[in-house]
């Protein structure tokens, strides 16, 4: 199943193009792309049982400037550091080893796969992540239990403002990360069993056209379902939430000079079978 939020309204895509899910649904599902986490196990059910009105429902084309967030108001936003050994090599910080790297991100960052993102300084910078929503709640969870609990995968960015991220005695990941459009996903959500391999996506992007980040989950150093089981062990993770689950090697802060975003910038973020989204800059 592939989930889309489109002129504000919860579709689902495929190739002949967007079908309203209130409208394919007569009415059981609302049209609010956030309501369907609090049902997803109905929705899923409906889906499974549902193949021919599927079908025969009308499609309609769409154009990505109608695309927004798949999880417009998640609670809560989840963020991993260092989770590729490449990165935190490039970064000169330590691998961690027993226990993910875990910071906030706040909800009002989100954004949709197209927008257009105020600088709020010269030392902003591109990670490019694939992006866990989950499903069902999960609290103490074990790991071969995780899959269950996800919705489905789609694309971020985890735009990091990094004077404000290492400011003061102790930084402040969640703030640094955290401004207006920070957190862009998209462009649509995709459920795990549309992949051959749910744990080796291709993710990477490209500024102004330059391949700058590339790489594969299969490089985690602690995979989706890891992230699930140590994450619910502390915190209830509930239907609609996002887990950011970390960027591969690439980052313009690591790079000799530094690579920081500017007006007029187009930043374009893939992730493999999930599609790309495209991010425009502008001076605050």
């Amino acid at each position: 199943m592939r989930l889309a939020v489109i002129n504000s309204r919860l579709a689902l895509v495929d190739e002949r193009g967007a079908i309203d899910v209130a409208a394919v649904s007569a009415g059981i599902f609302s049209p609010d792309p956030q309501a369907i986490y609090q049902q997803w196990a109905q929705f899923t059910a409906w889906y499974a049982a549902s193949p021919a009105t599927i079908a025969a429902a009308e499609a309609t084309p769409y154009g990505a400037d109608e695309l927004g967030a798949p999880v417009p108001q998640p609670r809560q936003v989840f963020a991993i550091g260092m989770n590729y050994r490449a990165h935190a090599a490039e970064a000169g910080l330590g691998t961690p080893e027993s226990d993910p790297v875990v910071f906030a991100k706040f909800p009002s960052s989100v954004t949709g796969p197209t927008a257009v993102v105020e600088l709020p300084s010269d030392a902003v910078d591109y990670e490019a992540e694939l992006v866990v929503v989950i499903g069902k709640r999960a609290h103490r969870t074990t790991r071969q239990d995780a899959w269950t609990h996800v919705a489905g995968l789609t694309v971020g960015q985890d735009l990091s403002e990094r004077l404000v991220q290492f400011r003061g005695p102790t930084p402040q990941f969640s703030l640094g990360k955290s401004f207006p459009g920070f957190s862009p996903i998209g462009p649509v959500l995709v459920t795990p069993d549309e992949f051959a391999d749910p744990d080796n996506i291709e993710i990477g992007c490209t500024l102004n056209g330059q391949q700058m980040q590339k790489g594969r989950t299969n490089d985690l150093i602690f995979t989706v379902p890891q992230l699930i089981e140590s994450l619910s062990a502390v915190v209830p993770l509930l239907p609609g939430d996002l887990i950011f689950t970390g960027t591969p090697s690439g980052i313009g802060w690591a790079r000799d000079p530094k690579v920081v975003l500017r007006p007029g910038d187009r930043l374009v973020t893939h992730a493999e079978a999930i599609g790309e989204m495209t991010i425009t800059f502008t001076a605050a």
